[in-house]
């Protein structure tokens, strides 16, 4: 995460425009056509392509910054590996997520072995600057055999069933999976997932618990960090 956002210089359209495709895509199962669709509806007339283009170019600098905005990681983290569909072939999708729900990281890769949990295991570690105080994970061994070797020092616990909360968070991915017919190659599954993994849970709270006005205040709050943060590469763009 990091770095200096990506300039809105030599778009025509708004940056209010941009951001409103940008979050419709990555926070409803949309395809670009069906955004381009709404857009026409409200007046706004935009091409699908364009769309596109905009979610590749921004859907990350956004996610960067709605993670920044975040409180600190937890120190108890979930991890579970995933099925899903790639060029129709079967890849894996590891994800990780603190006990409050927040996806820490998530990483397509082709096989789930050792080296691939070691890998996901630094990653984590290098993104969020910490070592957990416990690792909760399934039975898979590999997780066993990378934990020994990445970060001894957490608590691993390994039980199937313990990690219900990172199995539960792959469920919007699922619906997403679902609407674009699968993924067409690794790259645009870890780019895709890497900006939704951080878009959509923002704008996901735990509604069931809230009630319906604390729901609306907690999404102006929300709403109100989402335009700070586009607006930011704007600003630095007229500075």
């Amino acid at each position: 995460m990091g770095g200096t956002p990506p300039s809105y210089k030599g778009h025509r359209y708004p940056v209010g425009v941009i951001s409103h495709c940008v979050w419709l895509y990555f926070r409803f199962p949309l395809s670009f056509r069906e955004v381009e669709e709404l857009m026409l509806q409200r007046g706004v007339i935009v091409s699908y392509e364009t769309v596109r283009r905009w979610c590749l170019k921004f859907g990350q600098a956004y996610a960067d910054g709605l993670c920044r905005r975040r409180p600190r990681p937890g120190d108890k983290w979930h991890l579970d590996e995933v099925f899903i569909k790639v060029n129709g072939e079967l890849k894996y999708l590891w994800r990780a997520v603190d006990q409050n729900g927040n996806v820490l990281d998530v990483l397509v890769r082709n096989r789930r072995d050792k080296t691939a949990a070691r890998r996901f295991f630094r990653r984590l570690i290098k993104k969020t600057r910490t070592v957990p105080r416990v690792v909760v994970t399934d039975k898979l061994r590999s997780y066993s055999a990378a934990h020994r070797e990445v970060m001894p020092s957490a608590e691993h616990r390994s039980h199937k069933g313990l990690d219900n909360r990172a199995e539960n968070s792959h469920q919007p991915t699922r619906q997403r999976e679902r609407a674009m017919k699968g993924f067409r190659s690794v790259g645009g599954a870890q780019r895709f997932l890497s900006a939704f993994s951080g878009i959509s849970p923002h704008f996901r709270p735990h509604r069931h618990l809230m009630t319906a006005s604390d729901h609306r205040a907690e999404m102006t709050v929300r709403f109100a960090i989402r335009d700070q943060i586009t607006q930011a590469a704007s600003r630095l763009t007229t500075a």
